[in-house]
């Protein structure tokens, strides 16, 4: 594998060719960069090379890296993609621009306190557990779309999106139709869905936003 500016332009071009293979919009699927555990001299030069927009998966690992890339570098769209305990939800929404791991009421309500208290108002995703695993976050998929109107009915929260981790043992495909379908469903926009293995496919079944680490960062 060649340096992660290098793979950068390879998942980029991977990504465009997928969007012309599926009829759709060039530009219409934003990369988001999966960051986590990478530190900030691997990320800067992903930067440099004009990427904005990446993944994180716990608070207190991005606390220590993406303060001062945010200072250094303008426009920075920081995403926390994996699991939100309510105990970090004030650190959360200082730090993230795109929470995609809304999975139960009481994150909502923490997070839509956190956003009052601070004048910030975040991007919000739901994560749905398409594959109904035990031991994965994310809410039933039976239970996604009345969560989405609880959210907004009784949170004040803007849904934007879904998102999934597909099981992965299984073929991705059915759990991004379901997630497609849900979203229709709930009335929102925004699909993040795609991952390294499975990014191109994703983007065949319209998704908006792929988070791909390993295949521009390297194995962990």
């Amino acid at each position: 594998m060649g340096n992660a500016v290098e793979q950068l332009a390879l998942v980029k071009a991977k990504i465009a060719d997928a969007e012309r293979q599926a009829d759709r919009t060039a530009g219409s699927a934003t990369l988001v960069a999966v960051s986590k555990t990478f530190d900030a001299e691997t990320i800067r030069p992903v930067i440099e090379a004009g990427q904005r927009v990446f993944g994180e998966n716990r608070v207190q690992e991005a606390q220590g890296k993406w303060p001062a890339l945010k200072g250094n570098f303008p426009g920075i769209e920081l995403h926390l993609i994996g699991p939100l305990q309510s105990n970090k939800a004030k650190e959360a929404v200082a730090l993230f621009d795109v929470i995609e791991t809304v999975d139960r009421e009481k994150i909502a309500a923490e997070l839509a306190k956190e956003m009052a208290r601070q004048s910030r108002t975040l991007k919000l995703y739901v994560q749905v557990n398409t594959g109904s695993e035990p031991q994965k976050a994310g809410i039933e998929p039976t239970e996604a779309v009345g969560f989405v109107q609880r959210c907004r009915d009784t949170h004040g929260l803007a849904i934007e999106g879904l998102m999934c981790i597909p099981p992965a043992d299984e073929n991705p495909g059915p759990h991004f139709a379901l997630l497609e379908k849900l979203a229709r469903e709930a009335d929102v926009g925004k699909l993040s869905m795609g991952m390294s293995g499975d990014y191109e496919l994703a983007i065949a079944f319209g998704a908006t936003s792929v988070r791909v680490g390993s295949a521009i960062f390297g194995s962990r």
